[in-house]
């Protein structure tokens, strides 16, 4: 989509391109952000993709229309190239496949292409492309958004309930260890939301592994108090979807579990997409590679990004994979411009510091705070957190404040543990900023920096933990077992 891609991960002639045309300081980056899945080929994209068009000789490969995004798509790009670039930056590749314009036989076809050894047409196919091993992709999507009238060969969802069934079952006849997500709502505002789920449901439990859920957060008229609280919107999406899987697991007698992929989220300004770019971008010439939804993040974009990351954290015992949407350019923490530089978005330090702390178990905190009324989600905890705890008992803390005027006073116990602090940081706005700052080309003025002002105390075999946080902030902090006491296994 957009320049994801093209100009994005993949730019010919750029002074940091190597032999194979893709970008050395955005994949610098991509580690550095500490992702480790990609779906690939796209969302809306996959429901017109051929499969094929990606494999092969470059200068062979057909230059398409990708009727989705009304772009051309060259194929300069393919599996094999972008497989390749994905083990590079330690990606696990998630595929997932056309049941929009196509279906059961391509599903086979492309799993057999990726996943079978060798000695049959496609295996052997793919050998002579340059692969001689298997790629080995574990995780599979049945199709995307396929409860959207914008989506390519959208049906009810009756019809994309029985295809998805239909395609499961020959796939695991050809790969039985394969993990499958099926498509469920594309937004908890869908109007067919929850009987999207279960009808679903009912034709593929027993068979899948994961049920999807994507959602999309935006300020809307200023009202950046529901803004600051789309973390609470997110537990009741997850909540709700839970409740639906086991209803119906339970209605079925269905023992294999069924977890919740959350494989599009992030904050993108939807509205102005509809209302100001759709009709100039979904109309006119087929350009390569247009410039997409790329939407330029403020602190308070951050904010809430790093808030999202905490409520998916808290729902590790039902959320089994989740996918920020997109990585480069498009609605992504990551920019580039042609010929250009590469830099951070505000939204990639929440993603990257999480990534680098939360490990281990999530620990289920209780919070006490005063509470900040929402016109969408009612009075919210003026604070939002969750806690990770690693093996060697390091716990990592993630806090947000959602007021967007006043610090907060903030102390936490720790009960059972003698820690002491590790690291403290803040998502960091220079002075005389504001909450709509922006990292742009030119000047990128936020990021991480030290939180001061962080106390621990030992009280008995306790530890209490205070600090002071600012307004509309998000905070990181990490503590370590001190050195009298033993690690936790």
């Amino acid at each position: 989509m957009g320049r994801s891609v093209y100009d994005g991960i993949y730019e010919p002639g750029h002074p940091a391109a190597g032999a194979d045309g893709f970008r050395s300081d955005v994949a610098d980056l991509v580690r550095e952000l500490g992702a480790t899945t990609a779906r690939y080929p796209g969302g809306n994209f996959v429901s017109g993709y051929r499969w094929e068009d990606g494999v092969g000789p470059v200068d062979e490969r057909p230059v398409r229309l990708d009727a989705a995004w009304h772009s051309l798509e060259t194929n300069r790009v393919g599996l094999h190239e972008f497989a390749d670039w994905a083990e590079s930056v330690d990606l696990e590749l998630v595929y997932a496949v056309n049941l929009g314009t196509r279906g059961v036989a391509e599903a086979a076809d492309v799993l057999e292409y990726i996943n079978h050894p060798k000695g049959t047409a496609l295996s052997e196919r793919r050998r002579a492309n340059g692969a001689d091993a298997p790629f080995g992709v574990s995780v599979w999507c049945l199709g995307n958004e396929m409860d959207g009238p914008w989506q390519i060969g959208h049906k009810t969802a009756d019809e994309y309930g029985r295809l998805a069934a239909e395609a499961a079952r020959v796939m695991r006849f050809i790969d039985p260890d394969v993990e499958l997500v099926a498509a469920g709502s594309s937004s908890a505002d869908m109007p067919t939301f929850g009987e999207w789920e279960r009808t679903v449901l009912r034709h593929t439990a027993g068979l899948i592994d994961h049920i999807s859920l994507h959602a999309y957060y935006e300020e809307l008229d200023g009202d950046v108090d529901s803004f600051l609280a789309s973390a609470v919107g997110l537990d009741r999406f997850i909540e709700q979807v839970v409740g639906i899987v086991e209803e119906v697991r339970a209605e079925q007698g269905i023992e294999r579990p069924i977890g919740i992929s959350v494989d599009e989220w992030n904050v993108w300004y939807l509205s102005r997409w509809n209302d100001v770019d759709k009709d100039v971008v979904m109309t006119g010439d087929w350009p390569e590679a247009p410039r997409l939804i790329e939407d330029e993040y403020s602190v308070t974009d951050a904010v809430v990004v790093g808030s999202l990351l905490s409520s998916l954290l808290r729902h590790v015992d039902h959320v089994t994979m989740a996918n920020l949407a997109q990585l480069v350019n498009v609605i992504a923490p990551i920019r580039t411009e042609p010929g250009g530089p590469a830099w951070r978005q505000t939204t990639f330090f929440p993603f990257q510091r999480t990534a680098a702390l939360a490990s281990g178990t999530v620990v289920r905190a209780t919070v006490d705070a005063p509470e900040v009324a929402t016109s969408r989600y009612g009075a919210v905890p003026v604070l939002d957190t969750a806690v990770t705890m690693s093996d060697d008992g390091t716990f990592a803390v993630f806090v947000t404040n959602r007021s967007t005027d006043a610090s907060s006073p903030v102390e936490l116990l720790v009960r059972g543990s003698h820690l002491e602090l590790a690291s403290a940081e803040t998502l960091h706005t220079p002075a005389g900023a504001d909450r709509h700052t922006r990292n742009t080309q030119d000047d990128q003025p936020v990021g991480m920096a030290p939180l001061g002002g962080v106390r621990v105390v030992h009280e008995g075999a306790d530890s209490r933990v205070s600090v002071e946080l600012p307004a509309l902030s998000w905070s990181a902090i990490s503590l370590r077992p001190t050195a009298q006491e033993a690690p936790r296994g």
